[in-house]
């Protein structure tokens, strides 16, 4: 391919007609040098099969993160690389600087052109395409190519914004955990050990077979129950797809579940997850405490929201198969009465039989302010519109309370707070 030099020169010629002896005849044979020329000096080109290209930088970043990829020009060939370059990404990658590289690479060299990415989004974001100019020494012509091979992917994890709230329900769960042994039996506890008797322990605590072994008087100790068992179901389906705020509700759920996870992988207890909609889209089981968040993190950063009607049938025969024994269920969903009401309502008794059952919904505040609203006609309007939505709500709300669900109704800010104080509270009442 030819630059725009040959063509100015071309034009200058065209403007010069008139005053050649034989114009036409002139313009053809300086036409054929002008190419000639072109030709030679694209002759002087580095190919582009003698371009090496290779990257190097970060894997992975959280969202509101930046960090640096490289891509290394290596001249393979026998001349001076004379180049432009172009290394584009994804506008949600946030890939600056976002311009073309012009640069001059000896034969044998290389250089390095670094991009810094600060992710908009979460998921994996993938370069892509390199378009790399090689021209002659006159700048007259070139080879390019729009698709030369450097792959690399990022892969943006969701941000866990909520860690903030972790420290304050930990604190809450030493009040009950901890390391703290009981005196006495009480709701949410299970025997720990046992000790000799001392003055102003409770005589019912009293353990009578072991006290005629030892010949001495022996009580028994209790703490919380540990390795309960959380599975975590996130719904991917249309509904996770509505924007709360700046956000689809598919984040805040991420945001909560996160949090939820980390607090009751430190009270001993076994997280699951699970995200399904038509399809199962991610699973984790059984990772221990020190592999958990990153194994949870790993498997929700490509999830998207899917425009499909969640499939609740296919979400509790997965549960069912998965736990076998009484489980915690938190179902990060929506509050919407026709996809509980068509989809959940039908086989909520065949889950809540065997598990206990929270349902946790993100509340949006738009929908409040829309109720408030008094100022016109068309306020009016919407407000009458905002009240209906509330009233199916609350309707949902109370029969899935009366199927024996616990509801979390919150909006954003408070929704991941809300999911832990709930678990700490079964927790503490050994409802788990």
């Amino acid at each position: 391919m030819i630059t725009w030099r040959p063509a100015a020169l071309l034009a200058l010629a065209t403007l010069s007609l008139p005053l050649w002896p034989a114009p036409w005849l002139g313009l053809a044979v300086y036409t054929v040098l002008v190419l000639a020329v072109a030709g030679l000096d694209l002759v002087g080109a580095v190919r582009l099969s003698q371009v090496a290209l290779e990257r190097d930088g970060v894997r992975q970043l959280r969202l509101g993160e930046s960090g640096t990829v490289t891509l290394t020009v290596t001249n393979t060939g026998v001349s001076d690389l004379r180049a432009e370059l172009r290394d584009a990404w994804p506008p949600s990658a946030g890939a600056t600087p976002d311009r073309p590289y012009d640069f001059v690479l000896p034969p044998g060299e290389h250089c390095r052109i670094e991009l810094d990415l600060r992710p908009t989004r979460r998921g994996d974001r993938s370069a892509d395409r390199v378009t790399l100019r090689s021209y002659g020494p006159l700048r007259f012509a070139y080879f390019q190519s729009r698709k030369l091979a450097a792959p690399w992917t990022v892969r943006v994890l969701p941000p866990f914004t909520s860690r903030r709230h972790l420290p304050e329900r930990l604190a809450r769960l030493r009040v009950f955990d901890g390391n703290v042994v009981t005196r006495g039996r009480g709701q949410g506890t299970e025997f720990d050990a046992l000790r000799e008797y001392v003055v102003g322990d409770d005589v019912r605590s009293i353990d009578w077979r072991a006290t005629a072994r030892r010949e001495s008087v022996v009580v028994r100790t209790w703490r919380p129950e540990r390795d309960r068992r959380v599975l975590c179901v996130l719904d991917t389906g249309r509904t996770s797809a509505a924007r709360i705020g700046d956000a689809p509700r598919l984040d805040a759920s991420l945001d909560a579940c996160l949090l939820l996870a980390a607090l009751a992988s430190r009270a001993d207890d076994r997280v699951d997850l699970l995200a399904v909609d038509t399809a199962v889209r991610a699973s984790v089981e059984g990772a221990n405490k020190a592999t958990l968040l990153t194994k949870m993190v790993q498997a929700m950063a490509p999830l998207e929201p899917a425009l499909v009607e969640t499939d609740f049938g296919l979400v509790v025969a997965e549960i069912l198969r998965r736990e076998r024994k009484r489980a915690l269920v938190v179902l990060f969903t929506a509050l919407e009465p026709g996809a509980l009401g068509e989809g959940l309502m039908p086989v909520l008794s065949r889950l809540t039989a065997r598990h206990t059952v929270v349902l946790a919904a993100v509340h949006d505040p738009v929908v409040d302010e829309m109720a408030a609203g008094r100022g016109s006609a068309e306020a009016l309007y919407a407000a009458a519109a905002a009240e209906r939505t509330l009233a199916e709500r609350r309707r949902v709300v109370a029969v899935l309370r009366k199927h024996g669900v616990h509801v979390v109704d919150a909006p954003a800010d408070r929704y991941a707070p809300a999911v832990a104080d709930l678990y700490l509270t079964l927790k503490a009442q050994g409802r788990l």
